[in-house]
């Protein structure tokens, strides 16, 4: 008999130790992963009772066409201060639309007429818009409201019961 051989066999479910830096990346990709993709808000559209699209974020915005008119809703938890005109700014492409014909009722804003193109187009094709009334600036985030809003334009409401 000869002299014993050594054999290594490579086990991969016995691997050293792990290196605290491959530790601390896994943690901190993790970690990255929950603060960047932060709060999801939806937009949602709805066709009865009548035409509605809304988001589930704060502000809450809500926009309804009931087949004569459309309004525009916009409750903020800290209210509106009083203000002579109320403006919307839509950012990057715009525009920015301003009316003295905006009614507040507690937390809630509304904007009614009986045409809303433009804020269609601004709710359809930005990023973010600014909703600004005395010395408030309230951002909105109108990422996700492009397809509901375009399911909103072609929305034709029932008849009223």
């Amino acid at each position: 008999m000869g002299p014993a051989k050594t054999v290594f066999v490579f086990d991969p479910l016995a691997t050293a130790p792990r290196s605290p830096r491959i530790y601390n990346m896994r943690h901190l990709v993790v970690l990255c992963m929950l603060i960047c993709a932060g709060p999801v808000h939806a937009w949602d559209f709805t066709p009865f009772p009548i035409c509605t699209l809304a988001n589930d974020a704060s502000p809450q915005v809500t926009v309804t066409y009931d087949g004569a008119l459309y309004a525009i809703h916009i409750t903020r938890p800290d209210g509106w201060p009083e203000g002579a005109v109320f403006s919307l700014q839509f950012a990057p492409n715009g525009p920015t639309i301003s009316t003295d014909r905006h009614t507040i009722e507690g937390d809630r804003l509304t904007v009614s007429d009986t045409g809303f193109g433009n804020v269609l187009n601004g709710l359809q094709f930005n990023g973010t818009a600014l909703a600004l009334l005395g010395d408030v600036a309230q951002p909105i985030d109108l990422q996700g409201a492009a397809d509901p809003v375009e399911a909103f334009r072609a929305c034709e409401p029932g008849p009223a019961v």
